[in-house]
């Protein structure tokens, strides 16, 4: 039987059991290691049906978390199941929300985000409990007086993904909600986290840091750490890393500094050369682009939110052709 099938067959059929069984622990390590080792994930992400895996995330988390209970201290069990709250956050939550209507689909589109961020939480709470049991005196830390640092140069390239999730999840939930001053404060401490990882694992999943940063310096103020020179240098970084392959660094680049420049024919071209992509020259990203494509099709059929300038109804009516 194939990893993947093997890997399926057991979260149908073993992992309902840990919580009425006595299992031992070797028993389960055994199924913990099988369900977070490499390419655990990749059932999901090489997948073409995102509804399909939209469908299946919340099972396969609650799955994950009932292991989790039965195995607190296993750290690919922590990292796997705080990712996962994020992934489907981003991807079946807080992305189709941006797709609302802002005034028409206020109401929907407010609980949706509201939502998303307490799944951000959920699978922040559970990185920081990793980041803990993994750098015992992690959670008290602090950038200002040096001891936040001292522990990030322990860390190495097999720690990179534990601290891309931790920091992403926690700004993933700043950014729905940038009146949340708690969540604000802890902002240096993110950018020291992605910082190791970057020096660490610059590579790290196609780019992931490289489009990271596109984000984190595009969004925030400058007395915060943004620099829109260095969200264009990661963008570039990112398209190079992935080989032009992967649809949203674009994406990234139209919404995080296209809109904000007002900059329209810049916003459209990359979005079109997101739409251009192929989404299975790459299988192990094919739901992702897939997911940033449906994106870029509503930015550009709704691109009159962002620029004023524009007529009702979007990058159809060819607007600069006429």
């Amino acid at each position: 039987m194939k990893k993947k099938s093997w890997v399926l067959f057991v979260l149908l059929c073993i992992v309902p059991l840990l919580a009425s069984c006595s299992i031992n622990r070797m028993a389960i390590n055994a199924v913990s290691n099988a369900l977070t080792g490499d390419g655990s994930a990749d059932v999901f992400t090489s997948d073409s049906d995102p509804e399909l895996v939209g469908a299946a995330l919340p099972f396969a988390i609650k799955m994950y978390e009932s292991l989790l209970s039965q195995n607190p201290g296993h750290q690919g069990l922590m990292l796997t199941t705080g990712s996962l709250f994020v992934m489907y956050a981003v991807a079946f939550v807080q992305g189709p929300a941006e797709m609302l209507d802002p005034i028409d689909d206020f109401q929907e589109r407010h609980a949706a985000f509201d939502r998303a961020k307490r799944l951000h939480l959920r699978g922040h709470a559970i990185l920081n409990t990793a980041l803990e049991k993994r750098f015992p005196g992690f959670g008290a830390a602090r950038v200002e007086d040096g001891s936040l640092q001292a522990l990030l140069a322990r860390a190495r390239r097999d720690d990179v993904p534990l601290l891309y999730w931790a920091a992403a999840s926690g700004l993933a939930a700043f950014s729905i909600d940038v009146f949340d001053f708690a969540l604000g404060a802890s902002i240096p401490r993110w950018s020291a986290m992605i910082a190791r990882a970057y020096e660490l694992y610059p590579e790290f999943s196609h780019g992931a840091l490289n489009e990271f940063y596109i984000l984190f310096y595009a969004a925030l103020p400058e007395i915060l750490g943004g620099n829109r020179d260095q969200a264009q240098v990661h963008f570039r970084r990112a398209v190079e890393r992935t080989g032009g392959l992967a649809a949203g660094p674009f994406v990234s680049y139209a919404s995080a500094i296209s809109i904000p420049a007002q900059d329209y024919d810049t916003f459209r071209e990359k979005l079109e050369t997101a739409l251009a992509i192929d989404v299975d020259a790459n299988p192990s990203i094919r739901l992702v682009n897939i997911l940033a494509q449906r994106r870029a099709r509503n930015m550009l059929n709704h691109a009159y939110r962002h620029f004023s300038f524009l007529p009702f109804g979007g990058w159809e009516d060819d607007f600069w052709d006429e």
